[in-house]
């Protein structure tokens, strides 16, 4: 009798677990008023930024941590929602309003963004995958596609003293 090839899907904590995690990470990072809860990414890693948007209904501010990697001066992330079928309010509200301001701990930055297409997106998928090992069997959880989104810095304009 010849077995079956069953590839079993990867773990993830239950969705409430999750959410625990990502409060107590905000938790962390406002009690140490950001000193503690960002990082940059290390070797192949990814790191953690504070993005704040502006919200696509209430046109407030609106702030969230994500895991991104670094592509040159861009910042990339991937528009998941923990892997849940939700897309991330984030990038709804990038979605409406691109322009954003970023928190590297003790960098800010203005940046712009998009989402990947054709072989950008294939690159920099592939450098999520060296970071995240298991990505394609989490992205493989979500119903629709996961967009790669590039945050690119927006130039600031030189103002003139008089």
């Amino acid at each position: 009798m010849a077995t079956e090839d069953r590839t079993k899907p990867p773990w993830l904590p239950p969705r409430p677990i999750i959410r625990l995690i990502w409060s107590a990470h905000r938790g962390a990072y406002r009690a140490t008023g950001g000193r503690a809860g960002l990082w940059k990414p290390r070797g192949k890693g990814w790191g953690t930024l504070r993005l704040t948007t502006t919200g696509r209904r209430t046109g407030r501010p609106r702030g969230v941590i994500i895991a991104y990697v670094a592509d040159g001066p861009r910042l990339v992330s991937l528009a998941m929602n923990g892997w849940g079928e939700a897309e991330p309010a984030w990038w709804l509200n990038l979605q409406a309003h691109p322009e954003a301001g970023v928190d590297l701990g003790r960098e800010r930055r203005t940046v712009r963004a998009r989402a990947a297409t054709g072989e950008e997106r294939e690159r920099l998928w592939a450098r999520w995958r060296e970071a995240e090992p298991k990505l394609d069997a989490h992205a493989a959880l979500r119903p629709a596609g996961t967009a790669v989104v590039v945050l690119e810095p927006v130039p600031t304009t030189p103002t003139t003293m008089c």
